[in-house]
């Protein structure tokens, strides 16, 4: 038995991104097949309530608990301690708390604002201050995402190339509920471009993540606070009312806002995502 165990601790630790993604969308698909599975073999359709409910508690703990499970696994209890120092990692300049913060939400409003001007009074913003809390799971989230995930594709990518991926996976994680969110949830028709639209909103936001981690020298936290106003922007701003159709749009034009920024970023900062010229090393990640 302990040699199973220590050759599958082996196969992790040299196949850590894989097995980290392997195993957070086996428990995102497999979850969401197993409660609804029987009622579409049915030939049903998805209870909203009954999934949102149960897979989103599911699906967010499960990128925390299998991060940290596997941070122990690669690096031993150092690996986990390393994650939660940078969970507490405060002391960063103010404007990187302000970028975290106010980034998405001034994205969206000037999104919305535009549509409302040139478009239809439609896309005013709305104003739901408890949809804030909708984010505070991303403060779970980020340990499995940036904890774990992030550090250890940086090892065989650049900074850029890896945000980008792990955005790209970030969305298609959310796969199982995507369906549910919005207020014009089910999208119906339009529910393969508003899952398009929203994949590339938080794969351009993931670079903007880790652009913000990398200028604060590993600062979880601060990925986390910039998650949550992420999440909870989406939820405080977006318009009532919208068709599917109408709530597609808008998400397909605030990721087009997010890309131009991520362009900027990427020019002015390079693959690294970090301003300033680094030590010889650390200029690209060793591919083993």
């Amino acid at each position: 038995m302990r040699s199973i165990i220590h050759a599958t601790a082996e196969v992790i630790r040299r196949h850590a991104v894989l097995a980290y993604f392997g195993l957070v969308l086996l428990i995102s698909y497999g979850s969401f097949a197993l409660l609804e599975g029987p009622t579409l073999l049915r030939g049903g359709s998805t209870q909203q309530a009954t999934t949102e409910y149960a897979l989103f508690p599911i699906l967010v703990l499960s990128v925390a608990i299998v991060g940290l499970a596997l941070a122990g696994v690669v690096a031993g209890r150092r690996g986990v301690r390393d994650v939660f120092a940078r969970v507490g990692k405060w002391r960063v300049g103010v404007r990187w708390y302000a970028i975290a913060l106010l980034l998405p939400p001034a994205g969206i409003l000037v999104t919305l604002l535009v549509m409302r001007t040139f478009v239809s009074p439609t896309f005013t913003p709305n104003v739901f201050a408890l949809g804030f809390l909708f984010g505070l799971p991303g403060f779970l989230e980020e340990i499995g995402w940036m904890g774990f995930a992030f550090p250890q594709m940086r090892k065989r990518q650049s900074a850029l190339a890896a945000a980008v991926t792990l955005g790209v996976l970030w969305g298609l994680w959310h796969a199982p509920v995507v369906d549910y969110l919005g207020a014009a949830a089910p999208h119906k028709a339009y529910w393969p471009l508003f899952f398009l639209s929203f994949i590339a909103i938080v794969a351009a936001m993931r670079v903007l993540i880790v652009w913000v981690y990398s200028n604060t020298g590993g600062s979880l936290l601060l990925a986390q606070l910039m998650h949550i106003s992420m999440t909870g922007s989406l939820v405080m701003f977006d318009p009532l009312g919208l068709t599917p159709a109408q709530e597609t749009l808008w998400y397909a034009l605030y990721a087009a806002l997010l890309w131009v920024i991520v362009g900027v970023v990427a020019l002015r900062s390079g693959k690294r995502l970090v301003r300033g010229q680094a030590p010889a090393h650390e200029l690209e990640p060793a591919h083993a």
